[in-house]
């Protein structure tokens, strides 16, 4: 009669640990980092990941209504960022320092504008990724040129890397959208991986000549402009200053 075989001693060295599931921080890294090549730093307490600033572009944050008049100045594909009541343009980098001076030339020096430029050493909270690379990320592709639009009705399908609906690329974010008011940076226009986004970024390279590269000059002294009637709004609002 043949007994029970000995048990077999395992050797709990050799057996690997369970792989920890990858967190939406870690996620979000990834795609800037593998899709886009832009550094990334995790932020502590596990809040957003951080973009670093003046590695790939420079930004300029500033009030929504401003950076709003100014969209019609960038190109297509150059990206914008919402959180709260603030637009972030990105610009080429090392822009920023040249900001002071190009406000200068423009004659807008001399007054407090509420325009913050943001370079080298600068960091920036990353915006969640666009609509497609969620969709992708959570096993749900939506049919294409079909698909819930901002409103929830049908996409209509638009050029390829237009970034219209349908068109496969990311999807604009309404400026609305709840949590950009709750105060989650969001993408207004997103990146595009693999399209060459430092191009397209303005640049003082751009004035006067070719090239795609939107003009830094023409964009800062709308936003300057509209940064001014923002504040003579706020200050005739005042009784005692404009009765």
């Amino acid at each position: 009669m043949v007994g029970p075989r000995p048990a077999r001693s395992v050797d709990s060295a050799a057996i690997p640990l369970p792989r920890r599931p990858l967190d939406a921080g870690d996620q979000v890294r990834g795609w800037y980092e593998k899709e886009l090549g832009w550094p990334v730093l995790a932020a502590a307490g596990g809040g957003p990941p951080l973009l670093r600033v003046g590695v790939r572009f420079d930004v300029l944050d500033v009030p929504a209504g401003a950076g709003r008049a100014a969209l019609r100045h960038l190109g297509p594909h150059s990206p914008v960022a919402a959180q709260g009541d603030r637009l972030r343009l990105l610009v080429a980098a090392g822009s920023a320092v040249e900001v002071p001076g190009v406000l200068d030339w423009l004659e807008w020096g001399s007054l407090p504008l509420d325009l913050l430029p943001l370079g080298e050493g600068a960091l920036m909270e990353a915006p969640r990724p666009p609509v497609p690379f969620s969709a992708a990320r959570d096993g749900a592709r939506p049919a294409p040129g079909r698909g819930p639009g901002p409103e929830g009705g049908s996409r209509r399908s638009g050029p390829p890397g237009s970034g219209a609906p349908g068109s496969g690329a990311p999807r604009p974010v309404p400026l609305g959208r709840s949590d950009a008011v709750q105060g989650a940076a969001v993408w207004l226009r997103p990146p595009e991986p693999g399209g060459g986004t430092e191009v397209s970024l303005p640049t003082l390279s751009a004035v006067g000549g070719g090239g795609g590269a939107p003009d830094l000059v023409r964009v800062l002294d709308t936003v300057a402009t509209h940064c001014h009637r923002l504040r003579l709004r706020r200050a005739c609002a005042q009784p005692a200053v404009c009765p």
